[in-house]
């Protein structure tokens, strides 16, 4: 019988910045992440999900649940994600719903780290928002009715991952990123409300309406995904054992980032390797 994989705690010390510390034997891996900001207030955050407007979405029913893993060990900083989703979803380039930053572990071997929004089963972001412009599908993805939101940016105070972004200005700039790293698939954003990344639903959503397996099929699966050149992402069904990203989970020491806080985030990381 294989050896459990180890569960393990994430703490923040600055904002979605993480920095992975490993044991001495390196088969024990401890991840220490910080945040700034007003987190406190949300740290006991455990009341029922706000149900949002739920009629125009697709419902697929089943035991789904979609989620990603984040091999830290794979990513080479290229930045594709980032590009990939800005031109895909129309991002602002001031506004990357995706972020990539160098890091270090406690032995000064550098890494990448990634974030995506991490679509929380327990999120702060939807038990703060007044108007519930902001809920958890049934499939655990997090999303945004931006008819209802009202910019108040409760949710993007209260997202401990910084996850979220406002739009201050109406856009009027030309995506830089469009057409080299993909076209446009969904609409731009209005004024005066807070977006944020949807694992791509309207792939997800499209996908299972014609029979294809998001993960697996390229058509269906988050353009950070498909972009990737090293495969440091993988996308699926974290309810289905036989999934590539439970497999994955299963073999390896995972985190989660502030998984303390109760969150239930949908993303995983494979902590890198520390240096000799």
């Amino acid at each position: 019988m294989s050896e459990k994989k180890k569960k393990i705690k994430v703490k923040f010390t600055r904002g979605d910045f993480l920095t992975i510390f490993g044991a001495a034997a390196g088969s024990v891996v401890v991840a220490q992440a910080v945040t700034t900001g007003p987190l406190s207030p949300f740290n006991s955050m455990l009341q029922g999900q706000i149900e949002g407007d739920y009629e125009h979405l697709h419902h697929h029913g089943g035991n789904v649940h979609w989620g990603m893993v984040i091999d830290l060990d794979r990513c080479i900083g290229c930045e594709y994600c980032v590009r990939a989703c800005s031109a895909t979803n129309d991002v602002a380039t001031d506004k990357t719903w995706n972020i990539v930053v160098p890091e270090e572990t406690s032995t000064e071997a550098s890494f990448y780290f990634s974030r995506p929004c991490l679509h929380c089963q327990d999120a702060p972001c939807v038990e703060v928002c007044p108007v519930g412009a902001t809920y958890v599908r049934d499939d655990g993805i997090v999303m945004m009715n931006y008819d209802r939101c009202i910019g108040c940016r409760y949710c993007e105070v209260a997202c401990p991952y910084d996850a979220r972004k406002f739009n201050w200005d109406e856009r009027t700039d030309t995506n830089p990123y469009i057409p080299t790293w993909g076209i446009a698939e969904v609409d731009r954003r209005p004024r005066g409300v807070v977006e944020k990344c949807t694992f791509c639903s309207h792939r997800i959503d499209a996908g299972l309406d014609t029979g294809l397996v998001p993960g697996v099929d390229p058509e269906a699966t988050p353009a950070c995904v498909n972009i990737c050149p090293v495969g440091a992402r993988t996308f699926g069904n974290l309810a289905d054992p036989e999934s590539e990203v439970s497999k994955l989970i299963e073999a390896n020491a995972t985190i989660r980032l502030r998984e303390e806080l109760g969150t239930e985030p949908s993303v995983y990381y494979i902590p890198p390797k520390e240096g000799l």
